[in-house]
């Protein structure tokens, strides 16, 4: 998936995702590759993390508990 660094408001950043910019997500320009501007394309990647979820699982378990 890419999304395009559409604009940039102090210190968020507005990307655009999807092929067609259908979608909008507000990141802290911190959060994002040092030297990223206005107009950049990124690549977006997904990986599940299995340790956190178990753990999150645990959590909510136990609050219904």
């Amino acid at each position: 998936m890419i999304a395009v660094i559409d604009r940039v408001k102090g210190e968020l950043a507005v990307l655009l995702l999807g092929d067609m910019g259908e979608f909008k997500l507000n990141l802290l320009l911190s959060q994002l590759p040092d030297g990223c501007r206005e107009g950049d394309i990124l690549k977006l990647s997904f990986e599940r993390d299995p340790a956190a979820t178990e753990q999150a699982r645990e959590r909510v378990s136990g609050l219904m508990e």
